[in-house]
């Protein structure tokens, strides 16, 4: 028998907890499930169910379901935020049948489109070097910039890893950074010559910067020494991509996504990448080994003398 719910705002915080310490989830993920979440119930509380009563976000059926998603799908036509929308939905379905509040997932047959595999940006070593190249250090940020992108690029960290990385969880006499990733999962990311170099070089410079109590373990801090957000590392790649001639569309994850390839092109083990990255699933990972194949092709038509006229 299902479990009886006191208040719709004290089962919406344990779902919030639940995402949280149960589930492990990012910040980031658990405001997308909750934003999700917020859609399906203001959909019910302008729709009824086939017997004409008001929807009820805890005890809608599949053909309730099946036309929220009809519904939302005629206006969002990216496949990642519909693929998004239907994983939030059957997060919410199975916390409330983990926590015994319904007794059958009714989002189980829910689908959605499949989302395409698309092959990232990749830059090449002559792009990263005049991405490099563009960073002025004569300006206040020029260390602090240069030492950001050589660890996007020399260790393959994501944005929110690099602007949550804290001073005491790096460890430069033994060239390595203990990172936390997603899930708060942690993992042991070896530090390069280069990228030592540069954070040393910004660690002198940030000591002569005004710090924010909250930022004294932040590794790296705005001009006001506040910690970084995610937005002003997007702005400043965009920015250097801009002022070294790149025209491909780029993120702080186009570093990643070449620190990655980058190492398989000159040998890596597919599992070590797998492992420096923080991929759960080898199949992840695997998404590297198709740009590889590309670059094989492309070799072929441009040197193979049967493909020259």
């Amino acid at each position: 028998m299902a479990k009886e719910i006191t208040s719709e705002a004290d089962l919406l915080r344990e779902y919030h907890t639940w995402l949280r310490l149960e589930r492990g989830y990012s910040l980031n993920t658990i405001e997308g499930y909750e934003m999700d979440l917020e859609k399906l119930r203001k959909y019910a509380n302008g729709h009824t169910d086939k017997n004409g009563k008001p929807l009820n976000v805890v005890k809608m059926e599949f053909e309730d379901l099946e036309a929220f998603i009809f519904e939302q799908f005629k206006t969002i036509t990216s496949e990642a935020t519909q693929a998004r929308i239907l994983a939030g939905i059957h997060s919410w379905y199975r916390f409330l049948l983990y926590k015994d509040y319904i007794e059958q997932d009714p989002s189980e047959l829910l689908e959605g489109p499949k989302k395409s595999k698309h092959l990232p940006t990749v830059l090449s070593l002559e792009e990263v070097n005049a991405m490099m190249g563009a960073i002025d250090l004569s300006s206040n940020e020029g260390h602090r910039n240069r030492a950001m992108m050589e660890m996007l690029y020399g260790s393959g960290l994501r944005v929110s890893e690099l602007v949550n990385l804290q001073l005491s969880k790096i460890y430069l006499d033994e060239h390595y950074m203990l990172i936390e990733g997603k899930g708060s999962k942690q993992r042991l990311v070896p530090l390069s010559p280069v990228s030592e170099e540069w954070f040393g070089y910004w660690m002198q410079e940030r000591s002569t910067w005004p710090l924010k109590p909250e930022s004294r373990d932040v590794a790296f801090v705005n001009r006001y020494g506040r910690p970084m957000t995610r937005a002003m590392v997007f702005t400043i790649v965009r920015q250097l991509c801009a002022k070294a001639g790149i025209t491909k569309t780029v993120s702080p994850h186009t570093l990643r996504h070449s620190f990655a390839t980058h190492l398989l092109q000159n040998g890596a083990d597919l599992r070590v990448i797998q492992q420096l990255l923080g991929h759960e699933d080898l199949a992840t990972t695997e998404i590297y080994t198709h740009l590889d194949v590309q670059d094989l092709r492309k070799a072929i038509l441009q040197c193979h003398p049967a493909n020259k006229v």
